[in-house]
């Protein structure tokens, strides 16, 4: 399998574990150490298990829930260890307020650990720029 392969395979295994619910396999696709920017939170997150926590309390406090998640226009950009994803993201979100459709766009580094595995050790959220 080559490289760029098996980059797409970790990045279509974060998303489908994400837009599926199965918050476990979701965050093991990330180091302990991952960064996180997103464009709804006042701050970097420093650790995958502050993002953890931080989708804990969306939920304790409004309910929050991936409803569906769909991935398009992906590129990989190889560097060495590292690579770079980057696509367009489309999320429906479910709150006790209703739902949401939202329009992102994600760049994810991915870092080869010495197991072989592709985790992802930044995540980087944006709005999708309007037509």
């Amino acid at each position: 399998m080559s490289t760029e392969t098996a980059v797409l395979e970790a990045a279509d295994s974060l998303v489908a574990a994400f837009a599926e619910g199965r918050l476990d396999d979701y965050f093991a696709a990330f180091a302990p150490d991952a960064v996180f920017v997103f464009h709804t939170t006042g701050h970097r997150l420093a650790s995958t298990a502050e993002y953890r926590a931080l989708w804990q309390s969306w939920v304790d406090e409004d309910g929050f829930r991936i409803l569906a998640c769909t991935s398009s226009r992906p590129l990989v950009q190889l560097l060495g260890e590292t690579a770079v994803f980057s696509h367009d993201v489309e999320t429906r979100i479910g709150t006790r307020a209703g739902e949401e459709t939202v329009q992102e766009r994600e760049t994810i580094v991915f870092h080869r650990s010495a197991d072989g595995r592709w985790l992802a050790v930044h995540e980087h959220l944006s709005p999708a720029a309007q037509s």
